[in-house]
């Protein structure tokens, strides 16, 4: 999605809105990024329940956007759209875990995968396959694979869960430059930086080919199947496989620095 252009055009409003702030202004801006709520939003919508409204996703969204709009700088040079994409997203995944719309059970499977890949993968120093997670958590592969399907629709907080539940510090937060780090800090980023690396090294070729289509092409997972020449199901769980084995390994590697 191109938004470049939009982002040109819409200048003159910026101008006003910087000089006035004036609700007008602030309206007209809205209404120009509203295909960006919406593209974030139909991207998110992939994998929730049926439950969870596309209309109420674009609601939440909205509200990131007027958030991004109040706080978005001018000056500092930067796109717009990239810092109101994560905004958006940001206000729907609050609203989202607010609403608590994941059964237990489900969040129950999700961190008992989390912590097989964790701790299967420090032991052995390589990628784990299903049998051995399998093994780990005393399942047959079928019933691991459909655990996997079962979760899949947490996988959507991927990189801006908490490393650990009580922490202020995200996944994404590890791949976000800071000038203003303190020295300690900075070192803690690069280890886990450096964690992330070996970790994305040690998916699939299937499992990297869905994350790359995935966050960089940013493609559906629909489109993803018909790339790859899969079932929907299937693409699912290699992107739920690849952000839990992603996820495993920061938080085992975050515990390994903080005992360090």
């Amino acid at each position: 999605m191109n938004m470049k252009k939009s982002s040109l055009a819409n200048i003159e409003i910026w101008e006003q809105w910087k000089q006035s702030r004036s609700p007008e202004a602030k309206n007209r801006l809205v209404e120009a990024y509203l295909p960006l709520v919406e593209y974030v939003s139909s991207r998110l919508s992939i994998g929730l329940p049926n439950s969870v409204s596309k209309d109420d996703l674009v609601s939440y969204g909205i509200m990131g956007l007027i958030d991004a709009i109040e706080k978005f700088d001018m000056e500092r040079g930067l796109q717009f759209e990239t810092y109101a994409s994560w905004r958006i997203r940001g206000a729907i995944l609050d609203a989202l875990r607010q609403g608590d719309w994941v059964p237990r059970s489900v969040r129950e499977k999700a961190k008992r995968i989390e912590e097989a890949y964790g701790v299967l993968e420090q032991r052995h120093l390589r990628s784990v396959t299903d049998e051995e997670v399998s093994e780990y958590l005393n399942v047959t592969p079928e019933e691991f694979r459909q655990m996997l399907l079962d979760v899949s629709v947490t996988t959507i907080f991927s990189l801006e869960d908490p490393i650990k539940d009580e922490e202020a510090e995200t996944r994404l937060n590890t791949l976000v430059d800071d000038k203003a780090l303190k020295p300690e800090s900075t070192i803690h980023r690069q280890y886990l930086q450096e964690m992330l690396s070996k970790a994305i090294g040690r998916l699939t070729d299937k499992e990297r080919t869905v994350v790359s289509l995935f966050y960089y092409e940013e493609l559906s997972l629909s489109e993803i199947a018909e790339v790859m020449s899969l079932s929907p199901s299937r693409i699912s769980q290699l992107h739920s496989k690849a952000l839990l084995r992603l996820k495993g390994v920061l938080s085992s590697s975050k515990s390994q620095l903080m005992v360090e």
